[in-house]
């Protein structure tokens, strides 16, 4: 499977007409028509229902339209970066994150490093397993997450303890208190992400545990957006980070813990030896100031 494969389904699926999608694509229809039955015999599983009143995605082909749409997003926004690269001349600096915390610090970090004009920035979604390596393999220059990892290469520091707050569908019993986690464990969980592990999903089964308390794991999702949607269609609860609540999502609240103890760090990870370069230090004054 080939890049092209994944824009000419993408074209196909948002103009849910053959017709007009080879049209824009400058080709006649056979062929086009030819390509999207090849993908799902490559595939094995039917993309698009055909009816009287034209194409309609299946269940299967709106998940994949979704993660075809973010990896092609990734390659454009990946080769618009080095273009940009090209034309200034500035390093390249990578940031490694995890979802959870793309709604605090990180947007205003990005922002003023921007600002600042002394690099080209490349912001890459990564557990905090994954930036591990990535920092050892040069991929990224500094990265944020959840975990704390045992390695040599990498230096880790606690930027701060965030709270935990439980994310529940509007109109549960629990909405409007502090509940305790004996009360969470009374409702079926949702945890994210499910890999790879170890995860916030297990920093969280933990505190459940550790109390000796069971859970129902109803479902686990690699994905933050996911397990919000799937608490607002009423399947269960999930725990999430403070920074959180600025998804404003319909037919989700979020309240606190009874527990105010119960918190998740946020924890910057870079190369070993590699803290006193000028960007560096940039990166530190300005984490000094929004955090």
């Amino acid at each position: 499977m080939e890049l092209r494969h994944l824009r000419l389904f993408c074209l196909v699926a948002e103009e849910l007409n053959l017709t007009r999608a080879a049209q824009r694509l400058h080709m006649t229809q056979p062929p086009l028509s030819r390509q999207i039955k090849a993908l799902e015999e490559e595939l094995g599983s039917q993309l698009f229902r055909r009816g009287p009143q034209g194409l309609a995605l299946t269940a299967t082909g709106q998940v994949f339209y979704e993660h075809a749409r973010q990896i092609l997003d990734k390659v454009e926004t990946s080769t618009a970066t080095i273009r940009r690269m090209e034309r200034s001349q500035r390093p390249l600096f990578s940031i490694g994150f995890v979802p959870s915390v793309f709604y605090g610090q990180l947007p205003l970090l990005a922002r003023e490093l921007r600002q600042k004009d002394k690099a080209e920035l490349s912001l890459v979604e990564l557990t905090t397993v994954q930036q591990i390596q990535a920092l050892k393999a040069g991929r990224i220059d500094i990265g944020f997450g959840r975990l704390r990892v045992d390695d040599p290469d990498v230096e880790q520091r606690v930027l701060f303890d965030e709270p935990l707050l439980a994310a529940l569908p509007t109109g549960h019993p629990l909405e409007g208190t502090r509940p305790s986690l004996e009360e969470l464990a009374c409702y079926p969980l949702i945890l994210f992400p499910a890999r790879p592990r170890p995860s916030l999903a297990d920093m969280v089964q933990g505190l459940f545990h550790r109390r000796g308390l069971k859970t129902r794991v109803v479902q686990e999702t690699n994905e933050l957006q996911t397990a919000l949607g799937l608490v607002a269609s009423n399947l269960g609860i999930t725990l999430v980070p403070e920074q959180v609540r600025n998804v404003q999502r319909q037919g989700i609240g979020y309240v606190p813990l009874a527990d105010a103890s119960l918190t998740t760090p946020v924890i910057c990870s870079r190369r070993r030896g590699e803290a006193d370069t000028p960007l560096m230090r940039e990166v530190d004054a300005i984490l000094a100031r929004v955090q």
